[in-house]
């Protein structure tokens, strides 16, 4: 097998198995999200309404992480995954049914809203265990000299379904109307409930079976802010995310900075996830293993460059090539910051790590949009853009002087040492 195969995680069966299964999920729950915040909205007619999706998603996923990372690290992974598919078929069910004539013709508007909101809710507690679950099983799926490889892909898979299920959701409501397009997703998550019995078990690799669930979670939060490199891989991005994403307040530049009106707005996030689409495929091509702490790093910062570049613009074309190019930095450190955590994270670790990685990943979405709008409200979203650009550019140089670990870190011993663990 040559050196540079970009191909490599995709000569094993399985994990081309495991790609389609991730696919249709992440596209079926992108496009749920989006016609579930459209029939909210179109039920209430308040946007607060579309804040407590967010925080019914949010708060079960954060608050459970760390728990789902210790069951993750004691059961067998694909039957746990195979458990969260058939759970997740029933929320599937239960929007599709929620949004039929017959229960909208016999019970009453708030019933439905609330039933909405507990189905939410139940999908923040499957996202819960979800992140650790999937980042478990990748590593027993691919041999270790391939999980650069395969970090890129599954990184690329999780980005191109997020973008498109997306996309797909709003089309399908103006076409076939929210109930059917929720039936499309039932159908999907039907699909991979099938697809994910062609994974093999796998075994079950952690030894210290015979821990407290309070114990093991301190292990599991232990390691990773002991690991000067994983720790600071999850800072940076935690942070970029948190201060320097602005798509929350895309609607704000598209209608009042720009004056580029609802296209306006479609191009600005279509520039920013082409961007990180094009760059993560291009990855594997170009590997990321030499100079990887480097690579981190300076993607990072020219992410905050990209974003105070976009802050700071009156012009459309030239918002557009910013966020466009913020999207390629970001394609990077994305997978950069899976490829370390894939590479550095002990087997028996894996869930724990994973659900850690999860809260630092969702904790900043979230936040990172509530952020962007007060700040948006204080400032002006152009300042509020600017400042936040500016915070990540400080903590990559913080942390590039201070995390010598990190900023010194190169993969190819690692992988060599895998390979010859293997061999």
């Amino acid at each position: 097998m040559k050196k540079n195969d970009p191909y490599q995680a995709l000569r094993y069966k399985e994990f081309n198995i495991f790609l389609l299964v991730r696919f249709a999920l992440v596209f079926g729950w992108s496009m749920q999200f989006v016609v579930i915040e459209w029939q909210v909205y179109s039920l209430t007619e308040d946007p607060l309404s579309l804040g407590i999706i967010g925080l019914c998603e949010f708060l079960p996923a954060f608050l459970l992480a760390p728990f789902a990372g210790h069951i993750v690290d004691k059961k067998e992974k694909r039957n746990l995954f195979t458990l969260c598919i058939a759970l997740f078929s029933l929320i599937s069910f239960g929007l599709f049914w929620l949004t039929s004539e017959y229960v909208e013709a016999t019970l009453e508007t708030n019933i439905v809203l609330f039933g909405i909101y507990a189905l939410v809710f139940f999908g923040g507690v499957l996202r819960a265990f979800f992140g650790p679950t999937i980042f478990s099983l990748i590593a027993l799926i691919v041999p270790k000299k391939a999980y650069p490889n395969a970090a890129t892909w599954s990184s690329s898979t999780w980005k191109g379904a997020n973008v498109f299920g997306a996309l797909c959701g709003g089309f399908l409501i103006a076409w076939i109307g929210v109930h059917f397009t929720l039936g499309i997703i039932f159908f999907l998550v039907l699909l991979a409930l099938i697809l994910v019995f062609r994974i093999t078990k796998k075994p079950v690799l952690n030894k210290g079976s015979k821990e407290s669930v309070k114990e093991s979670l301190k292990a599991g939060i232990r390691f990773v802010f002991n690991d000067k490199v994983i720790l600071g891989a999850l800072t940076l991005d935690m942070i970029a995310v948190l201060f320097g994403g602005a798509v929350a307040i895309f609607a704000v530049f598209a209608k009042d900075v720009l004056d580029a009106g609802p296209k306006g707005f479609g191009l600005l996030n279509a520039a920013l996830s082409s961007g990180s689409i094009i760059t993560m495929l291009a990855t594997t091509y170009i590997p990321i293993t030499k100079n990887t702490g480097k690579k981190l790093l300076v993607s990072v910062f020219g992410f905050g460059v990209c974003m105070i570049i976009f802050g700071a613009s009156k012009l459309l074309w030239l918002s557009v090539l910013a966020l466009f190019f913020s999207g390629v930095f970001d394609g990077i450190s994305m997978v950069v910051r899976q490829t370390i955590l894939q590479l550095k994270t002990p087997d028996a670790m894996r869930g724990r790590v994973g659900a850690v990685n999860s809260m630092f990943v969702g904790s900043s979405n979230e936040l990172g949009a509530l952020e962007s709008g007060i700040a948006a409200k204080l400032f002006g979203a152009p300042l509020a853009v600017i400042l936040g650009g500016s915070v990540t550019l400080i903590v990559v140089a913080i942390i590039g002087v201070k995390n010598k670990p990190l900023s010194q870190l190169d993969l190819r011993e690692d992988i060599e040492r895998h390979s010859m663990e293997e061999f």
